[in-house]
C-alpha cells in the first residue's frame, strides 16, 4: 500500500471517523468526546497540509525536525500540533511554542528540563505523562507504579500543566488481552485525576493507534493517534 492521495485520505478519514463514532456509542460515550490525532511521521508538508482540510483534530509528530519543518511551513493550517515521540532534553527549546501538548513525558529528568526551558520562555507547557503499561524494554514510558512519583514531581512544577496520560500497549492479536492493557491505563487515568492537584487535570487519555483505536475508545481513550490508516505506508527511503 503506497502513500495515499487526497481522495484516498478523505475516504480513509471518513471510515476512521465512522469506526470511532461507533466504538464511542457502543461504550455509551459521545463520539465528539474523542479526538483524532493524525500521526504524520515522515510525511511531506504538502501531504500534511492537504490532510488538514479533513476532519482531523490535531497533528502528532514523532521527530522534532519534522515538527519544526511542518509547523514553520504552516502545514497544520491552524490546527494544534502535539509532540508524540521520545523527546531529548537538548531539543525541548524547539518544541516549546510549536507543540501545544507534549504527550511523551516519561522521566523526572525530562520534566525538570521542560520546566527550566518553559520558565525561560515565560510559558506554561501542557504535557501528558507516558506509561509503559506492558513493561516492554523497547518502549519508553514509566512503569505503572512509577507514575505516582512522576505525577508528584510534575504537580510541583510552576511552568508545567499535566493534562492526562499517554500509553502504547503491547502489540498482540488477542483482543481481550489488548483491552485489559487499555483498561489498566484508564484506571490509572482515573486514579491520577482523583489525587486533586491544582495543576493536574486529567482531560486527555491518549491511547489507541491504527490497529487498536476502536478498543481504546471502548476503554476510555479521549484521543487516538492514527498514521498509516490515514496516509498509507511510510516511505522511509525519503529520510
Amino acid at each position: 500500500m503506497a502513500e495515499k492521495n487526497l481522495e484516498q485520505m478523505q475516504e480513509a478519514v471518513a471510515e476512521i471517523r465512522e469506526k470511532m463514532a461507533a466504538a464511542a456509542r457502543e461504550a455509551g460515550r459521545d463520539p465528539a468526546a474523542v479526538q483524532l490525532c493524525a500521526a504524520c511521521k515522515t510525511r511531506t508538508a504538502q501531504t500534511v497540509a492537504a490532510s488538514a482540510a479533513l476532519p482531523i483534530d490535531v497533528f502528532g509528530e514523532n521527530h522534532v525536525q519534522e515538527l519544526c519543518a511542518n509547523f514553520d511551513a504552516g502545514a497544520y493550517c491552524g490546527k494544534p500540533s502535539h509532540f508524540i515521540g521520545h523527546l531529548q532534553t537538548n531539543k525541548i527549546k524547539k518544541v516549546l511554542g510549536r507543540a501545544s501538548l507534549i504527550q511523551s513525558v516519561d522521566s523526572e529528568h525530562l520534566l525538570n528540563a521542560i520546566e527550566k526551558e518553559a520558565a525561560k520562555a515565560g510559558i506554561v507547557q501542557n504535557v501528558l505523562l507516558e506509561v509503559n503499561i506492558g513493561g516492554e524494554e523497547s518502549k519508553t514510558g514509566v512503569a505503572p507504579e512509577a507514575l505516582w512519583p512522576l505525577l508528584d514531581a510534575a504537580a510541583a512544577q510552576e511552568h508545567i500543566r499535566v493534562k492526562g496520560l499517554m500509553a502504547i500497549p503491547p502489540v498482540n492479536d488477542d483482543d481481550a488481552r489488548n483491552r485489559r492493557y487499555l483498561a489498566e491505563v484508564y484506571k490509572l487515568f482515573v486514579q491520577a485525576g482523583e489525587r486533586g492537584y491544582s495543576n493536574v487535570s486529567m482531560e486527555t487519555l491518549s491511547m489507541g493507534m491504527s490497529g487498536d483505536f476502536e478498543n481504546a475508545i471502548r476503554e476510555g481513550a479521549t484521543l487516538v493517534r492514527i498514521g498509516t490508516a490515514i496516509y498509507g505506508e511510510r516511505d522511509y527511503s525519503k529520510k
